[in-house]
């Protein structure tokens, strides 16, 4: 028996109450649920102040939501920040949470992830896209079984071109990457927003709303776009947009940097690129990044008429979220896998029916995600698993705080980041890192060797050395 639905059926039946009777009346308080993520994307949004995106069904959304200004990944890559999401669990560098490869199924096999919670307590569940980074990953957990548009397309192949259909044009059939048969980084076809895979996921998802509206379980419907990540493949009318960016004004690696923060690698694995000091391809980065993400933001926005049009949005908690950061050309590094504030932070907006929008700038972290949509849900959470804090608080006063810190690891990095700090910390070799986001806010010089920070940054080496011990102890 699915383990899950298990768990599901012990809870309903134990207890003086006939089950029949409890589970009607829980159905009618609970809400909807609809998690929206997208990869690889980070807070350049207009309602995040960012002049030059367009990005007006994202803006629209968070004008009726709670946006969050300092929320924060707890691993800045995919599988590992997505594993540690839905498990509500830090990553643990070497055994948990390391990497893209990993398997919250693997790493933490006695984790509930979310989805099984949620299945377990009488909701409905279904996965769109990419949720969990590998889609067998607890594949079990969810009410049907995870679907993708190409069920077999996500393995370290999925990007050979054009195995999965990722690149439209024929043109782009001319540049091909001959160590890994990769296409171009980058594609502006002029072609409909239906034919890329998240127009197909987009059209999946609709399809389950219109399906599950009159379910007679709430649902969770968890809508996974693939972009912005790569390869920057977009519909013309995307790139169109922007035809003159302007670029990040510190591309220089700030002044003393530890070894261990370099420039990820992949980009490097696709077609047509160039160095990071190259200011051509760095705009062309940008101008397909923004693409990707205005793409998206469109299938964002008829996603949200449709729940409107079906009359779901007064019963429906939505949540609209990144996994990672990414770098823009920033430090003149391209991509994620660092400890830089701009590869961490994440956009974080959630409207909950009854409760007013508004904008935090209290922190949080993806872990937190979990327990806040359980207190939402009234499901209580797993025995002694979560890491994180519900932030529910904070939705119904954005002026509340849950917790004065955040963390994130990275390759054997400790990061400890508040709302003026950035600090962190290498085991192996003492290294050090600090930003004061007061005075240098792009985090652009180093401060860990400068005297007056020396008090300051013992008090932030106690701290993480307490958040970490707390992450490593045992569940």
């Amino acid at each position: 028996m699915n383990k899950y639905l298990y768990f599901s059926t012990i809870s309903m039946t134990v207890g003086t109450i006939n089950p029949t009777v409890m589970c009607a009346k829980q159905l009618i308080k609970h809400m909807n649920v609809l998690f929206v993520m997208a990869d690889d994307l980070r807070p350049e949004m207009g309602c995040y102040g960012v002049k030059e995106i367009h990005t007006p069904n994202f803006d629209r959304f968070a004008a009726q939501s709670m946006v969050f200004f300092n929320a924060y990944c707890n691993a800045p890559v995919s599988g590992a920040s997505r594993a540690s999401l839905l498990t509500g669990m830090y990553p643990n560098y070497p055994t948990r949470f390391v990497n893209y490869t990993c398997r919250a199924c693997v790493d933490a096999p006695e984790a509930i992830p979310l989805s099984g919670w949620l299945t377990a307590h009488g909701y409905y569940t279904v996965s769109n896209g990419k949720i969990m980074h590998h889609i067998d990953d607890h594949a079990d957990s969810w009410s049907e079984k995870p679907w993708r548009y190409h069920p077999d397309g996500y393995d370290i192949y999925w990007a050979q071109y054009n195995k999965w259909e990722l690149w439209m044009n024929s043109e782009s059939g001319k540049y091909i990457n001959p160590k890994t048969m990769r296409g171009p980084f980058y594609e502006s076809a002029d072609v409909p927003d239906s034919v890329y895979d998240d127009g197909h996921v987009l059209k999946k998802t609709i399809q389950d709303l219109r399906r599950l509206r009159n379910s007679q379980k709430p649902f969770f419907l968890a809508c996974g776009f693939w972009k912005p990540h790569l390869p920057f493949c977009a519909p013309k009318k995307y790139w169109d947009l922007y035809p003159s960016l302007p670029m990040a004004t510190n591309r220089f690696r700030p002044s003393n940097l530890p070894e261990e923060v370099q420039n990820s690698n992949e980009i490097y694995a696709y077609a047509r690129v160039s160095s990071p000091d190259n200011e051509e391809f760095l705009r062309q980065v940008k101008t397909g990044y923004y693409a990707c993400v205005s793409y998206i933001d469109n299938l964002f926005g008829v996603l949200m008429d449709t729940l409107d049009e079906l009359g779901l949005s007064e019963n429906t908690i939505v949540i609209l979220l990144g996994d990672h950061g990414w770098d823009l050309g920033e430090h003149q590094f391209v991509g994620k896998h660092n400890l830089f504030n701009i590869t961490t932070r994440v956009p974080l907006i959630v409207r909950v029916p009854g409760l007013k929008a508004g904008r935090s700038y209290s922190m949080v972290e993806l872990v937190d995600v979990y327990p806040s949509l359980c207190e939402l849900c009234g499901v209580g959470v797993p025995d002694k698993q979560l890491d994180g804090k519900s932030f529910v608080p904070i939705l119904k006063n954005p002026l509340k705080k849950v917790k004065g810190n955040v963390y994130v690891q990275w390759q054997g990095g400790d990061d400890l980041l508040n709302t003026q700090f950035n600090f962190a910390w290498w085991g192996n070799s003492s290294h050090m890192m600090l930003f004061d986001h007061q005075i240098d806010p792009q985090e652009n010089s180093n401060r860990s060797g400068e005297s007056k920070y020396s008090s300051l940054k013992c008090k932030l080496f106690k701290r993480l050395k307490k958040v970490k011990k707390y992450a490593f102890r045992k569940h």
